[in-house]
């Protein structure tokens, strides 16, 4: 599209309007029904939504380098013309290669991609092609690793060459030069219909562009300023409109009375006794912290971050414990029935019998018969259970509490909004302790959880080993599972995982499944091996676990199931099979299963990264065990939305703000947000922000908005 025709239409006066929302994306030109389903995948169904679907990045291809000034270790964009192909499956383990020689006028560059069979059918001799990636020496030549690639004709040169070039997230089945020909089509035909939806009066105080122009500059920026200035103006958007969602549900809670626990003298002395270890000066920082707000008729409302195995746990429990204090009743929920069961075990043990009192506590699972769930039901009714512990059973309609007082949400990132709601909704606005052991930086944490109070538990327990991490490609893999079976030997225990990826879970399952039954055979076959996954039945799984615990099997073969909760303190080795199909925060969790003793322990990565986010993500766990720097390190390299999950958040309008460099950004939104929901918190006299708040986050803001 024309630099002059996309400035003109940008300014033309809204004489006729569509409301994109409403319109869509299937009746744009060369779309059609079959590409609105491909676009669907990629959360994209209304013409709003495409203009909205921003590049996950850019290529300046207006000063391409040239294949003679190539070096080793950097990353590039390159263009040139295929000058010979050929695929091929290698002899030793039938994986499929495609090599390529890629020329311009001076030099020529080998590229090799693996198992993508369809490059023999697509890349052909003659065509021109933009690669980018980064450069290898291999016996004495450079390449490029699986680069992505573009094949270039002469009819998309205006937008794909000789400019700033966005790259867009895509679907199978969906091309960089067909996205950019639509988005730019749809910009030259709908720009003026593109209502922007920020007060005047704001857009006047933060002297930010126009909506339209800042969508057009930041799908084909005329340079990098221009991107930048875009780039501001949308992250402002995200952020003012989230915040005030984030603001008007701390105000909502604010107004709000809950429960004010009497707490007796000397009870914090007499909890810390209950355990045979001594708390850190963070854990009882944080059980001040709660005590203080569980004393308030204002309902707790606190999130309590700390890395893995910091002792969150323990500091959670001080709240059942006042709660049970008080006549009350708590509720501990938790991703997975593993975790869930451990939790009740520990609560079993410290506080069975205790100088406290029984505490009545219940488990709450999927193994429970009808008779015995009914029953279940009937005592936590009549409050004759103090403490119950499930994971999503305890937010069905049949649980109804008697008087509860204090929740537990473990593992935040693993429920939604939604869900945290509906566990409070049993209580009369009880106090609710949200946690997570993945630690979010503070400029997320601002952005997602302005609406809580923030804890954090910086310490780990004294006397515990230090875990050093390594990688190994997949060819080492004999020689891995070697000195695992040494190790093992002289007593430790150890974890091999397997990843399960949701779109691939059979085939994950099998691959785990079989190489179990092939260590019981080959490497391991003197040692003790059990498996364990998420689809291994209950009670099974249950006696894997208890096996391992006591020292039973001397190696376990394991899923993601072990991502949380698992506490062994003899297991000190572990092997992350795949390692570049897992998230960096994953992975760090993970890792977090083993350490927990003073005894030193060993975390092997054993993959073969191809894309430079996986090189970064296992760069990053080698680097350092400290959760919070992962944090950063995990937000920077997949963005926000990814980092917990959009649909877990209501991220879905978070596509451009990168919390960890626009905190100023941050700021100033929050602050206009604040001064409009102070003056107005029905937002009467601002029917289009209470309209694009009930449309972005229809279920975030649901009561809040009411009326």
């Amino acid at each position: 599209m024309p630099e002059s025709n996309l400035d003109t239409l940008l300014n033309i006066k809204k004489l006729s309007f569509m409301d994109l929302s409403q319109y869509s994306v299937q009746y744009l030109k060369g779309v059609g029904p079959a590409r609105a389903k491909l676009f669907e995948n990629l959360g994209v169904r209304t013409v709003e939504d495409l203009l909205y679907f921003f590049p996950r990045r850019y290529e300046d291809r207006s000063k391409l380098t040239p294949i003679d000034q190539l070096k080793p270790g950097e990353v590039y964009t390159i263009s040139g013309e295929i000058l010979d192909k050929d695929g091929r499956r290698t002899f030793y383990n039938k994986k499929h290669v495609f090599e390529a020689e890629v020329g311009d006028d001076q030099s020529r560059v080998h590229c090799v991609w693996f198992n993508q069979p369809y490059l023999d059918n697509y890349l052909h001799v003659g065509e021109k092609v933009v690669l980018h990636g980064r450069v290898d020496m291999f016996k004495g030549r450079l390449q490029l690793i699986s680069p992505e690639y573009e094949i270039i004709s002469k009819e998309d040169e205006t937008l794909s060459m000789g400019r700033i070039v966005p790259i867009y997230p895509l679907t199978k089945g969906m091309g960089q030069r067909y996205l950019r020909k639509l988005v730019a089509g749809a910009l030259e035909h709908r720009a003026k219909d593109i209502v922007d939806v920020i007060p005047s009066i704001v857009l006047e105080r933060q002297h930010l562009r126009p909506i339209a122009q800042s969508i057009a500059q930041l799908h084909f920026p005329d340079n990098e300023a221009a991107q930048e200035q875009a780039n501001t103006r949308i992250s402002f958007e995200e952020f003012f409109f989230f915040q005030i969602c984030v603001i008007l549900r701390r105000m909502n809670m604010a107004q709000k009375k809950g429960f004010a626990h009497k707490i007796p003298p000397g009870v914090d002395a007499r909890f810390v006794q209950l355990f045979s270890f001594a708390l850190t000066s963070a854990q009882k920082k944080v059980m001040a912290e709660i005590r203080g707000d569980m004393e308030n008729k204002r309902p707790m409302l606190r999130l309590l971050q700390g890395d893995v195995g910091c002792g969150k746990t323990v500091v959670a429990l001080f709240g059942c414990l006042l709660s049970f204090l008080n006549g009350k009743q708590s509720a501990i929920m938790a991703p997975t029935e593993i975790l869930a069961e451990q939790h009740f075990r520990t609560l079993i043990k410290h506080f069975g019998r205790s100088s406290f009192g029984k505490m009545r506590v219940a488990l709450l699972n999927s193994a429970l018969k009808k008779k015995d769930r009914d029953a279940l039901y009937e005592a936590i009714a009549k409050g004759e259970v103090d403490v119950v512990v499930g994971t999503h059973a305890l937010i069905e309609e049949g649980v109804k509490f008697k008087a509860l007082s204090y929740v537990v949400v473990d593992e935040q990132h693993k429920f939604g909004v939604k869900q945290r709601a509906l566990l409070s909704s049993k209580g009369q606005n009880p106090d609710v302790l949200v946690m997570t052991a993945t630690p979010i930086p503070r400029t997320l944490c601002l952005t997602l959880y302005g609406d809580l109070d923030v804890s954090i538990i910086d310490e780990k327990p004294k006397g515990r080993g230090a875990i050093k991490t390594y990688h190994f490609v997949g060819e080492q893999a004999d020689g891995v599972y070697k000195r695992v079976a040494e190790w093992v030997s002289k007593g430790t225990q150890a974890y091999i995982v397997y990843p399960i990826i949701e779109e691939s879970e059979a085939l994950d399952l099998k691959a785990a499944t079989d190489m179990y039954a092939h260590f019981q055979k080959n490497e391991f076959k003197k040692l003790r091996v059990g498996l364990i996954h998420g689809r291994l039945p209950r009670e099974e799984a249950r006696q894997v676990m208890d096996k391992f615990q006591k020292h039973e099997l001397d190696i376990l073969v394991t899923t993601t199931v072990l991502e949380v909760g698992i506490d062994v303190p003899n297991a000190n080795v572990m092997v992350i099979e795949h390692a570049e199909r897992f998230g960096l925060s994953q992975l760090h969790q993970l890792r977090g299963r083993i350490g927990r003793s003073e005894k030193s322990a060993i975390c092997i990565l054993l993959g073969d990264p191809q894309t430079e986010d996986g090189k970064k993500r296992v760069d990053a766990l080698i680097k350092t065990t400290n959760g919070f720097k992962i944090a950063e390190q995990d937000l920077e390299i997949r963005g926000p939305g990814q980092y917990f999950g959009r649909h877990q958040h209501g991220l879905n309008e978070l596509k451009v703000v990168n919390p960890l460099t626009q905190l100023h950004v941050l700021e100033a939104a929050r602050k206009e947000a604040i001064v409009i929901v102070k003056e107005d918190p029905l937002l009467k006299a601002y029917p289009i922000v209470r309209d694009t708040i009930h449309k972005r986050y229809p279920e975030y803001l649901e009561r809040v908005l009411a009326g």
